[in-house]
């Protein structure tokens, strides 16, 4: 009976460290922090996004634990449709898929809109299935936001360096042989690294 108890336990701690190893843990990353702030380097220039932890805590717990496990370091912004948005967070810069931790519940109805310089968390066609993927609103996308349907899940803005979205402008697209992606940059756009400043 000593033997069986001891190997439930040693299973529990398995699983308890598979657990710790797998879910995000950005509920502890500046906790008294309502509006974190996010530094992108790119090689486009750099800008930050003032995440807002009031209107979608578990978007920017999400986001915030990618940004700590750097998996958005050396990675691409791989859509862009002109006017409506710029996205990323999905591949990286030799286009191997980001490590994903699981999916989060959808915050679309949280009041914040896709507008014009807000990130937002891309999904599948399901409501809940946002995991690392994410974009920037390169225009007012009303369409984008719930109605009768879920909408997309705005978690901040863009509060310094906007200027990178007019270089945009002069980037064109093609389809991606190995993605099979219509909107893909000619010119990748690197995010060479994301970090969390300081309180």
């Amino acid at each position: 009976m000593k033997t069986l108890i001891n190997i439930a336990t040693g299973l529990l701690f398995v699983l308890a460290l598979n657990l710790n190893a797998t879910q995000p843990r950005g509920e502890f990353i500046q906790p008294d922090n309502v509006y974190p702030k996010v530094k992108f380097e790119t090689n486009l220039g750099d800008f930050v996004v003032e995440l807002d932890r009031i209107k979608a805590p578990i978007t920017v717990n999400n986001f915030l634990s990618y940004v700590d496990a750097k998996r958005y370091d050396n990675t691409l912004f791989h859509r862009l449709e002109h006017d409506f948005v710029l996205q990323g967070g999905g591949f990286t810069a030799e286009m191997e898929s980001v490590d994903e931790f699981p999916q989060v519940i959808n915050e679309s109805g949280n009041g914040l809109k896709n507008n014009l310089a807000t990130i937002a968390m891309a999904r599948q066609y399901t409501p809940h299935s946002a995991t690392s993927q994410f974009f920037i609103n390169l225009a007012d996308n009303d369409s984008l936001n719930p109605g009768r349907n879920w909408g997309y899940a705005v978690f901040g803005s863009i509060v310094e360096g906007d200027e990178i979205l007019e270089k945009l402008q002069d980037i064109e697209t093609d389809i991606s042989e190995e993605l099979g992606w219509p909107s893909f940059p000619t010119k990748k756009i690197i995010i060479i690294s994301a970090k969390i400043l300081a309180e």
